[in-house]
């Protein structure tokens, strides 16, 4: 082992600037869940604020109802999101790699690989312009041809909040995610395709039984390192997308630390419901690691 540390020494030496950025910013903070036990108040500071144990978590799990619908939503979303961009981007990918002009293969991944760069504050805008129930064009085309006789409330109706987020989700990043199918689709040997020919494959037998299965490593891979973010929503598209009508659909752990922790100032429960949105989401890691190893016999530890 010190032998191999030796050889590779000027690797480990470029190593440890992440690993020193990782500590300082991803594990030196864990200290401070301490503040979860306490009733924490600013001007006491961490040591003189008074232990109360678990009556965070107590409260969280016992007093109130708040995480039945907070799991689900978080839960609910995210999977929904990771499912279809998944498997959106593995598709795209492989429609992408059947084009045979260079010049509309790149238009394609230019287009679909813009909206990942837009911010989400331009992306409620143009989903105003095309959803709002009063001026938006999809409804003023609906009442106009009379399929509605009056505006459908998109942004606004509980029953479009989750379809919501998984479309505007799988728009802004269907070509992001796709990138990555392609560079495993370019790492797939030519001869496997070389032997199809010859054998007389069509080109829908050569995307099942070549290029879908080489791609399977790769989307375990990303299956599992996204199933950690599972309970991490995009905070941005909650904190705006979220109003008084859909909340209840909407509201997930994300926003509901922010608002206990940054507008309450109840620091101490917000940091509670932290400690067990990390735990759940290690259990859910740790759990979907094991199942595609035993299914598939790949995993990423």
């Amino acid at each position: 082992m010190l032998e191999i540390v030796h050889k590779q020494k000027y690797l480990y030496m470029l190593l440890i600037p992440a690993v020193v950025f990782v500590l300082i910013f991803h594990y030196i903070p864990l200290f401070g869940w301490i503040i979860a036990f306490t009733r924490y108040q600013p001007g006491l500071g961490l040591w003189s604020s008074e232990w109360v144990g678990l009556e965070h978590f107590r409260r969280f799990f016992v007093e109130g109802s708040d995480y039945i619908y907070l799991l689900r939503n978080t839960l609910v979303i995210n999977i929904l999101i990771i499912v279809t961009n998944l498997g959106l981007g593995l598709i795209f990918a492989v429609l992408l790699n059947e084009l045979r002009s260079r010049l509309v293969l790149k238009a394609m991944q230019t287009v679909s690989f813009f909206p990942f760069f837009i911010s989400w504050v331009i992306t409620y805008s143009i989903s105003y312009t095309f959803l709002s129930q009063s001026a938006g064009v999809i409804n003023e085309w609906l009442t106009k041809w009379g399929f509605v006789s009056t505006g459908i409330n998109f942004l606004g109706n509980p029953d479009y909040a989750w379809p919501l987020a998984v479309g505007l989700e799988a728009w802004k990043s269907m070509g992001y995610t796709s990138i990555i199918f392609i560079a495993a689709i370019s790492a797939i040997p030519t001869d496997q395709y070389e032997a199809a020919d010859i054998d007389g494959a069509s080109r829908f037998q050569k995307i099942r039984l070549i290029t879908i299965p080489n791609l399977v490593p790769t989307l375990v891979v990303i299956l599992i390192l996204n199933s950690g973010w599972v309970l991490s929503s995009n905070f941005e598209f909650f904190f705006i997308f979220t109003n008084p009508t859909n909340w209840e659909k909407m509201q997930v752990l994300d926003i509901y630390i922010y608002d206990f922790g940054l507008k309450q100032n109840n620091y101490s429960y917000a940091t509670a419901v932290g400690i067990v949105k990390t735990i759940v989401s290690l259990v859910i890691v740790m759990s979907i690691n094991a199942f595609s190893k035993r299914v598939a016999g790949k995993g990423i530890f």
